[in-house]
Formats: structure tokens, sequence, C-alpha cells
């Protein structure tokens, strides 16, 4: 279990989070009810216990240093147990209904556990689960018909507030024999798809032909075509289905760039930050990466 060192006291780490976190001594002040002075009085309290500067003021804002980049991750593990053992035993059950938003993958991969642990700790909440293309999803939040979604980088609204979960390598999957075909058949999501756009941005590059061959708003769709030894797709490293394997420059494909997990929230209501809190303490731990 995480400790606080002797004299650390979870509301300079709370005001240090939201600063860093948002990048304004004023955004922090107003969402803990403090001043901007005080809460300048609670950094330094904080820089003189742990004798590190924590923070640098530049052109973009207030950003983390080195140092305070490092407490940052350490300071939301013990924010959240703090606000987990104050809320089992302080506040009465969080209750409700709760609409979350998923792209197909990522829902299966990684909601199952994650709901799992937050219905044992918050049985009397009902989830409902919407999956659909991250850009969908963004809308439908944008319309106030979800209250949380996870998405995939490079469909976040401009100016948006997203919690990056995780980053990692975007692959080719197929078949090798199709992989050699020319024009490269495809098998992608319709329309704005972030995956849609760094395959084909990627082969266009590399002076690649390809062709639109079929299109599925989900991960199993064109898993589907490509099993039939249709097309070839992207996919986030994970376990793939007898047959489809990880294809790359031996086919002569072109190395595609990584992407990220965020989570994008609207109005919070407590079912819901409290599910926010379990996802993004699930991604943290590294719970959720494990297959990864």
């Amino acid at each position: 279990m995480l400790a606080l060192p002797p004299g650390l006291d979870p509301d300079l780490l709370r005001s240090f989070v939201l600063i860093a976190e948002g990048g304004s001594f004023t955004r922090a002040a107003q969402a803990v009810g403090r001043t901007q002075s005080a809460v300048s009085m609670q950094i330094r309290r904080l820089e003189e216990a742990l004798g590190q500067p924590l923070l640098n003021r530049g052109a973009r804002g207030v950003e983390p240093t080195e140092q305070g980049q490092w407490l940052l991750e350490r300071a939301r593990r013990i924010l959240a147990l703090n606000d987990e053992i104050v809320a089992s035993f302080r506040q009465p059950e969080v209750a409700g209904h709760v609409r979350l938003g998923s792209p197909d993958d990522y829902a299966v991969r990684w909601l199952p556990g994650i709901l799992a642990r937050y219905g044992a700790s918050h049985p009397a909440v009902q989830v409902e689960v919407t999956c659909a293309p991250s850009n969908e999803l963004v809308d439908r939040l944008r319309d106030g018909e979800l209250d949380l979604t996870l998405l995939s980088e490079g469909n976040e609204p401009a100016g948006s507030r997203v919690r990056w979960l995780w980053r990692g390598p975007l692959l080719w999957v197929g078949k090798e024999e199709v992989a050699r075909r020319r024009p490269l058949p495809l098998t992608l999501a319709a329309g704005g798809c972030a995956w849609r756009r760094a395959a084909t941005e990627a082969l266009d590059r590399g002076g690649l032909p390809w062709r639109m061959a079929y299109t599925s708003a989900s991960l199993s769709g064109c898993l589907a075509v490509v099993l039939a030894g249709l097309a070839v797709t992207v996919a986030m490293p994970s376990p793939l289905p007898d047959g489809v394997r990880r294809l790359g420059p031996e086919e002569g494909l072109p190395d595609l760039p990584d992407f990220a997990i965020g989570l994008l929230r609207g109005p919070g209501t407590p079912a819901a930050e409290a599910l926010a809190r379990h996802i993004e303490e699930n991604f943290r731990t590294g719970e959720a990466l494990e297959a990864a």
C-alpha cells in the first residue's frame, strides 16, 4: 500500500495534480475553492517539504519539472487511494446510471476487468456501454448521450482535456500472401477514423498503391474480412485470431505511427466520476495492459 511521507498533506498533492494537469494556478484554485495565492502557498510548502522544484511557468502555461512529472504519477495513485478510503467510510453509496462509450476492440479487451471491479465496489450503479468508432462516440458525448468515453488519439475535439491512458504502436495485421498484392487491399473503418488516416497516409508516403476493399465500423468486422483472405487491416498489439499475424517491412509495408488511448469525460455525476477513476487506475497500474 502506498504511504505518504511524514508531513506530506494530501491537500497539497491535490492542488499540485490539478495545476500539473490543467496548466493553471487559477483553474486549480477554482477547483479546490481557494484563492490563487493560497494555492501558490501550498505548492511552495510542497516544494519545501520535498526539497525540489516541481513546476515551471512557461509560454505554454505551467508544466511539471522532471521531478514534478515523477511526483505526478505517484500523487495520482495516492489521491485515488485516499479518495477511495474516504468515500468508503464517509459518503453514501454511489448509485445511478453511467453511460460509457468505447470502441469495440477496447471494450472486448479491457472493459470486462474494469467493469467487474467497478461493479464489486459500486453495486448500485447501472452501466450502459455503447460501442462505436471513436469519432461517433465523441459526437455522442458532445450531444449529452454519454457521460464518458474511451477514444483513439486523433479523434479528440480541439481544446478538449483528454486523460491519455496509454501510448503504443499501431500494427499491420493480416495474411502474408494478401499483404503482397498490389494494389494492397485494405479493410478499415469508414470516414474520419484515425487508424484509417494513419494507414493510408503511411502507404501514400511510401508510394505503395492501395484500394479500400471493405469497410467496417468495428475491428471484429475488419478481422472477419482479414480471416477470409480478402484484405489486411491495422490493429493494436493484442492476441490475434489463428491464421492472422503481424505484418511489416518483410511484406513491403511501411511503418505505422504510435497511437494513444484516451478518456474523455462530460459533466460528471458521482457514479461517472467513480468509473473514470477506476478506468484511469486500471491503466495506470498496468492491469489493463498486461497483454500489450
